[in-house]
């Protein structure tokens, strides 16, 4: 077993810091021109206490074309290939319901159900039919498979969008860890086939989810810890969401007894 990852001080760090460590495998070049090395250097930003009722639409911008999703760190933990294992060429990673492991993996993660919805558009706002999106994230207790809980694959999946730009997952509510605002990872690759390593991905940023709806998940069985680790952290001074959260915040719907929804927009420059 590695590690408590919230005892690893890398931990998501930003993406300043994994230009340095992770992303000089892709897209750096990209990144450095123009303003782009300007951009990240806010990553760090702090601010007042805060939540954020649900929310899309544009607005931050970092690291790329105006308009565009943030560029974001992936993570310690992204399960890609690369730091580690790498999910995304296993038979089965294409799939909806990413609750349960898969392969000669049979578990399943515990907590709130949660439909994750993301659209995925080009800068002018167009679907991108037939791009893939790679998302995963923590589960109620705040451990990664594959890494903290490396015998499961659970909350992790590879979606193909439809006609429309949607890719949706069938999932549960994330855990608050210490010292992380609420969040799921996710990368974005031009088409399925290219979803097989972290080199081909166009986009790798995050989603948040909103304090309210954070708030009434974690009142409930399973995850008293995070109602301490949320009362310890906020969106504005999250070392990732701190610089501008609008583009990234989910518009969640639903209820917690009967299934909630994330829904997001994600423009892409393709």
């Amino acid at each position: 077993m590695r590690p408590d990852h919230h005892d690893l001080h890398e931990h998501d760090l930003g993406l300043r810091h994994d230009m340095s460590v992770l992303l000089g495998r892709r897209r750096l070049l990209g990144l450095l021109a123009g303003a782009g090395l300007v951009a990240v250097a806010g990553c760090a930003a702090g601010g007042p206490p805060g939540g954020g009722a649900p929310g899309g639409g544009g607005g931050a911008v970092a690291a790329g074309a105006e308009g565009e999703i943030p560029q974001e760190t992936a993570g310690p933990y992204p399960g890609d290939g690369s730091n580690g294992p790498n999910v995304l060429t296993e038979s089965g990673i294409v799939r909806g319901d990413i609750t349960s492991s898969f392969g000669s993996s049979t578990g399943t993660a515990a907590g709130v159900p949660l439909r994750v919805e993301l659209t995925l558009t080009d800068l002018a706002g167009a679907a991108m039919p037939g791009a893939a999106l790679y998302l995963w994230h923590c589960d109620r207790d705040g451990h990664y498979s594959l890494y903290d809980v490396e015998d499961q694959n659970y909350l992790r999946g590879v979606q193909e969008a439809d006609a429309s730009g949607k890719v949706s997952f069938t999932s549960i509510f994330p855990a608050c860890y210490a010292g992380r605002w609420p969040h799921m990872h996710f990368e974005a690759y031009p088409n399925l086939a290219a979803a097989t390593t972290s080199d081909n991905a166009i986009t790798t940023s995050q989603l948040a989810l909103p304090q309210n709806i954070c708030d009434q998940v974690y009142a409930t069985d399973g995850y008293s810890q995070s109602v301490q680790n949320l009362s310890d952290v906020s969106l504005a001074g999250d070392n990732v969401f701190g610089d501008g959260s609008d583009s990234q915040l989910a518009m969640i719907t639903g209820t917690v007894d009967g299934g909630l929804v994330a829904a997001l927009t994600v423009p892409l420059a393709a």
